[in-house]
């Protein structure tokens, strides 16, 4: 295809910045979009008056604005005068801004932007350009900073895509990094013309539609005497111009109060110092709580990939499989928590502090979890200790073992006409205390995590109702022929499933023994792919669904998962 040009017929908006503060802003309507208008007014400062008859139907949100008083309302029908006695003092009464929410096919929405375009009066009228005088930017705020995108009332939707994507391209606190480089324009500007180095104004192009001037980069010598003059100003307009927008965002207040104090002819260094400070906060300890996934290296994220290979310590749960562990640079510094039956908390404490003091030191600390931070893995806790200690985390997902454990053994935990809901419980509550256990739902596919070092007393609990039940009928025994499956080391090589009912699973495993870590998987949805066979219960063992894919293209996972004669073993009881 070869090249074409476009040529936009129509002229180009003049895009406008508007203060709007005190401004009395009209709003014809009583639905949605005049309750986001009216916020929109509020955002900005003006008083916004909605006209709508006592019989319309109100928006909630905008009904509580009329409530609490931030919103008037005329209850009545729009009149023509309107237009001329609302508004304020000091402009004879005409109101501002007038907004139309009844759409283009109401005549009185073409009544009103005539009236409006008669007597001066910005006009949008919602779904009509042709009526509109103005329209509303998709914006971005970020304290001083702006930003606003138009599409000529041709898509409102892309518009706000692309007002997303430019306002996550940029870096964090950029906003607070402009308004101090203006409250330094500032003071430069009133310090210097206090001791008379400049007149009313210095140079400068507040306006960007002038460009900047040939002398921008010019020399600065001695004998430029009105240069010189402008030193300060002239170096802090070329920061804006090119430095990268991440080592702006990171100037501080400290900097501020170095070109102030700082920089004259005979100190010219000031930029490599404020160099050296940005670098300084830079090197903040910065910490990041990661999600290892269930195991098989294949399944981490690529932002903890890149975490793991970015980090200088390591900090990494005693679960997490060793191919996840072999990612690791032979760099850098790792360890893995001492955790033991009894010694949770203390190990739990040991690891913090030991992040705590890398963080202090500026190092990059990596909190490496099994699965997901948040899911049973004491991220939120980690979360809030390093944030107390002014350390502001960074979470980065992990896929849980709890939902791919069962997919990689072949359980779907949803499935039409079987099962619609999913729970996810733990077997061990805190200090090894014994939770509740969940009644039996029959569409519902119960996920145990942390459960198979007292899965007898779990499955116990599952079946029976306990004699001190006031009320029975509120706990709902599991039938013991009720389908389920311990999976262990879920999407490892030694990955083992062992399938069978509530009634024998527990003597399957004491056979088999334990290979944690591992999960309970109880309901129908057990046998959706897998059919109840004579024996009492079936150990699968081996895992090689992520290697065959990539070895023999696309294969679908439950072809990954047939038995086979070397993976696969069947084994009856007694």
């Amino acid at each position: 295809m070869g090249n074409s040009s476009y040529t936009w017929a129509e002229p180009a908006p003049l895009l406008t910045a508007i203060n709007a503060a005190s401004q009395v802003h009209l709003i014809v309507g009583s639905d949605p979009l005049a309750a986001a208008r009216s916020g929109k007014c509020l955002a900005v400062g003006a008083k916004p008056i909605v006209i709508a008859p006592e019989s319309a139907s109100m928006n909630y949100v905008l009904a509580e604005r009329i409530e609490n008083g931030s919103v008037q309302w005329l209850r009545r029908e729009f009149q023509d005068d309107d237009l001329r006695t609302l508004g304020r003092e000091e402009v004879d009464r005409v109101v501002d801004t007038v907004f139309v929410t009844l759409g283009p096919n109401d005549p009185l929405s073409i009544r009103i932007s005539q009236l409006c375009r008669r007597l001066r009066i910005p006009v949008n009228v919602s779904d009509a350009p042709e009526l509109c005088s103005f329209t509303l930017l998709s914006t971005h705020s970020d304290g001083p900073l702006h930003i606003g995108i138009s599409t000529s009332g041709r898509g409102c939707k892309l518009a706000a895509r692309l007002r997303r994507e430019i306002a996550s391209s940029l870096p964090d606190n950029l906003g607070v990094a402009i308004d101090r480089l203006g409250m330094l324009r500032r003071r430069i500007w009133e310090e210097d013309r206090a001791i008379g180095l400049i007149g009313s104004r210095y140079e400068t192009e507040d306006d960007d539609s002038t460009g900047q001037k040939h002398t921008f980069n010019a020399l600065v010598t001695s004998e430029d005497v009105s240069a010189l003059k402008n030193r300060r100003i002239r170096w802090l307009s070329q920061i804006c111009e090119y430095w990268p927008l991440p080592k702006l965002a990171a100037i501080g207040d400290s900097d501020v109060d170095a070109v102030l104090t700082a920089y004259s002819s005979t100190h010219p260094k000031l930029e490599s110092m404020i160099d050296r400070a940005v670098d300084h906060r830079r090197r903040k300890g910065k910490i990041i709580l990661a999600g290892a996934g269930p195991g098989h290296p294949d399944l981490l994220t690529r932002a903890t990939y890149d975490a793991i290979q970015s980090a200088d310590i390591v900090l990494a749960d005693k679960l997490v499989p060793a191919p996840v562990l072999e990612l690791i640079p032979r760099r850098t510094e790792v360890h893995i928590a001492r955790k033991f039956p009894g010694n949770a908390d203390q190990a739990q404490e040991e690891l913090l502090n030991m992040g705590l003091e890398a963080l202090q030191e500026g190092r990059r600390v990596l909190r490496l979890k099994q699965g997901d931070p948040y899911l049973y893995g004491r991220g939120a806790e980690e979360y809030d200790f390093f944030r107390s200690e002014g350390y502001e985390p960074v979470l980065l997902p992990g896929i849980t073992s709890a939902l791919s454990a069962p997919l990689f053994a072949g359980i779907p935990p949803t499935h039409r006409s079987i099962a619609d809901q999913v729970l996810i419980c733990t077997g061990t509550g805190r200090k090894g205390a014994a939770p509740d256990s969940p009644s039996y739902v029959p569409t519902q596919t119960v996920i145990f995590l942390m459960a198979l070092h007292r899965l007898s007393s779990l499955v116990e609990s599952l079946v029976t109702v306990p004699s001190d039940n006031d009320n029975p009928s509120l706990k709902v025994p599991w039938p013991k022929h009720t389908p389920c499956a311990v999976v262990e080391r879920a999407s490892c090589p030694d990955q083992r499933v062992i399938r069978s009912t509530l009634q024998n699973i527990c003597t399957a495993v004491e056979e088999q023994g334990s290979r944690p870590p591992g999960l309970l998987v109880v309901g129908t949805s057990c046998r959706v792919l897998h059919k109840p066979t004579s024996q009492k219960w079936v150990v699968e063992e081996g895992f090689k669904g992520l290697d065959r894919l990539c070895e023999e293209g696309d294969i679908p996972l439950v072809d990954a998962l047939v038995s086979t004669e070397n993976d696969v073993v069947e084994t009856t009881s007694g």
